[in-house]
C-alpha cells in the first residue's frame, strides 16, 4: 500500500503541482470510418483499425490489476467519506440551501432545506458502505488499514456553498469517470479470459475466473450509479439547472483506474498531497460518522 502512496505523490509532483484539480479532455475519438449509427452517432465497427487514442487507452486499462483497480477504489470512496462528512460539520451546512443560519446537519433551522441536508447524509452512508466493500475485497478489516488516512482539500473547501458544491461536481465526475473505466476492464478481462487471450491478463489476475470479473463489473455499475446521483443532487444544492443536465455520463478524460496519466488515481492525487491545503483525517470520519450519516437500504448486487 505503501507503494502507491508513493507512486501516486510522484505523479503529483512530476504532472500536476500547479494544475487544476480535474481536467475536462472530451471524448475520445471513434475512428474516421464507421459504418453502424445509433441516434444519430457515428459507431466504430469492431474490425477497424484503432485510432491512437483507443490504443493508448487499452495500453493503460491493461496495465490496471484487479487489486490495483480496487486500492484505486477504496482510496476513492475514503475521499469522498471524508469531504461528506466535512461538509455536514463544516460551516458550509449554515448555508440557506442546507440547514440554515444556527442550523446543523441533525438541526436544520426554519431558514434551511432539510431534504438537501439529507442528500448530504445519505451521500456520506453511501461512500462509507462502497468503502467497506472494496475493503473486505482486498481482504482488510477495518479502515485504519486503508492505505491513506488523510486528504487534503483547498482552503475554504467547507466553508462557503459555491466551494464545497464545485468541489463535489469536480470529486463526482471523476468518481464516475473510474467507475466508467473499471467496468471496461473488467469487461475487458472477462471476455479476453474466455477467449482464451491472455494478452490482458496481468499474473496478478489469474487466481480470477471471468464469473468474477463479470461480478466485478456489475458492482462497478451499481456504484457509478449512486455516483451519478450525487453529482445530479449536488447540482440541486447549488440551485443548478436542470440538475440532470447530461444525455450521458462520461469519463471526465479518464482512460484508465491506477496506471497512467490519465488515470482516477492521478487525477485524484492532488487531494493526497499537502500542498493542496489542510489535511482532514479519515479516522475522526471512521469514529464519529454515526452521528451525522443517514441509515439507508440495499447492498451489493448478488453474485
Amino acid at each position: 500500500m505503501q507503494e502507491l502512496h508513493s507512486s501516486v505523490e510522484s505523479i503529483a509532483l512530476e504532472r500536476l503541482a500547479r494544475r487544476k484539480f480535474l481536467t475536462q479532455a472530451g471524448l475520445l475519438g471513434l475512428g474516421a470510418a464507421a459504418s453502424l449509427t445509433l441516434g444519430g452517432t457515428r459507431i466504430a465497427r469492431a474490425d477497424e483499425s484503432e485510432s491512437p487514442q483507443e490504443a493508448a487507452q487499452e495500453a493503460a486499462q491493461g496495465k490496471d490489476t484487479v487489486k490495483e483497480i480496487f486500492t484505486a477504489a477504496l482510496i476513492a470512496e475514503d475521499l469522498a467519506s471524508t469531504f461528506y462528512y466535512n461538509g455536514l460539520i463544516g460551516t458550509v451546512i449554515q448555508d440557506p440551501n442546507l440547514a440554515g443560519p444556527g442550523g446543523s446537519a441533525n438541526n436544520v433551522s426554519s431558514g434551511g432545506n432539510a431534504g438537501n441536508v439529507n442528500y448530504l447524509q445519505a451521500a456520506l452512508t453511501q461512500e462509507l458502505h462502497h468503502a467497506a466493500l472494496f475493503r473486505s475485497l482486498l481482504g482488510m478489516t477495518e479502515g485504519r488499514q486503508d492505505p491513506v488516512q488523510t486528504f487534503h482539500f483547498p482552503a475554504g473547501t467547507f466553508d462557503t456553498l459555491s466551494a464545497f458544491t464545485g468541489t463535489l461536481n469536480a470529486l463526482e465526475n471523476a468518481f464516475i469517470g473510474a467507475y466508467l473505466n473499471a467496468i471496461q476492464e473488467f469487461a475487458a478481462k472477462s471476455a479476453n479470459m474466455k477467449a482464451g487471450d491472455g494478452a490482458w491478463r496481468e499474473p496478478a489476475d489469474s487466481a480470477y475466473t471471468a464469473e468474477q470479473f463479470d461480478y466485478f463489473a456489475k458492482v462497478s455499475a451499481t456504484i457509478m450509479g449512486v455516483e451519478s446521483e450525487h453529482r445530479v443532487l449536488g447540482r440541486v444544492i447549488s440551485n443548478s439547472n436542470p440538475a440532470s443536465n447530461i444525455n450521458y455520463e462520461g469519463t471526465d478524460g479518464l482512460n484508465a483506474v491506477y496506471n497512467g496519466p490519465k488515470s482516477a488515481v492521478a487525477a485524484l492525487t492532488p487531494f493526497l498531497t499537502s500542498s493542496t491545503g489542510p489535511g482532514y483525517s479519515f479516522e475522526t470520519v471512521l469514529i464519529n460518522q454515526a452521528s451525522v450519516s443517514l441509515p439507508l437500504v440495499g447492498g451489493p448486487p448478488s453474485f
